[in-house]
């Protein structure tokens, strides 16, 4: 791991060792960055997201890191004693740090793999409904008949597409919570 002080850290991200800088980080496991300023934080988050092209994850528990927050792809606030403005800046929110690693893991895993059978969910139905009109075209002679009246057009996409994934959205969790704590293994699976 490398632990790097804010006064370091204004020198790093200049122009001349930004590159140095990010082949030393990504030889390491873990960057720990100590008493940087917010516009250091932010900076460093935006550099590793534009340089590196990389997914970033901030996690922050105070008004300080809201900018840091903003800035990476997915940002997670802690509630705390330093009050909720990195909570209301964040895309999620949990009470205290040591439920990072549940979001991540279990919650995250269900969350991809949902969304993943969902737009599978989309394509299929879509393509359905657009092969039976095709099919009905050459019934119709290709005048441009009407195969439905829009009542029942309005009430297949409302059933076919909301109660599904809704009941799909609540329902599936094809690993369970602790296999996925378990075998963090399993997160960078899918990925």
């Amino acid at each position: 791991g490398l632990v790097i002080d804010g006064r370091t850290l204004e020198h790093v991200l200049h122009d001349s060792l930004q590159n140095i800088f990010l082949e030393l980080t990504e030889r390491c496991r873990a960057v720990v960055c100590c008493q940087a300023t917010p516009l250091q934080k932010s900076v460093l988050v935006r550099l590793v997201r534009s340089k590196l092209k990389a997914m970033t994850l901030a996690v922050g528990d105070g008004a300080n890191d809201v900018s840091m927050i903003q800035v990476a792809d997915t940002g997670v606030g802690i509630s705390g004693q330093e009050g909720m403005q990195a909570v209301m800046a964040s895309d999620f929110a949990i009470s205290q740090f040591r439920h990072l690693r549940k979001l991540l893991l279990v919650h995250g895993h269900w969350c991809y793999t949902r969304l993943t059978n969902m737009v599978l969910y989309y394509f299929y139905k879509n393509v359905t409904y657009v092969n039976l009109l095709f099919w009905y075209q050459f019934f119709c002679g290709f005048s441009g008949t009407s195969m439905t009246d829009y009542w029942i057009l309005i009430l297949f996409n409302l059933l076919f597409t909301s109660v599904p994934p809704i009941i799909y959205g609540v329902l599936d969790k094809d690993v369970s919570a602790e296999i996925l704590m378990e075998l963090p293994q399993l997160y960078t699976m899918r990925q």
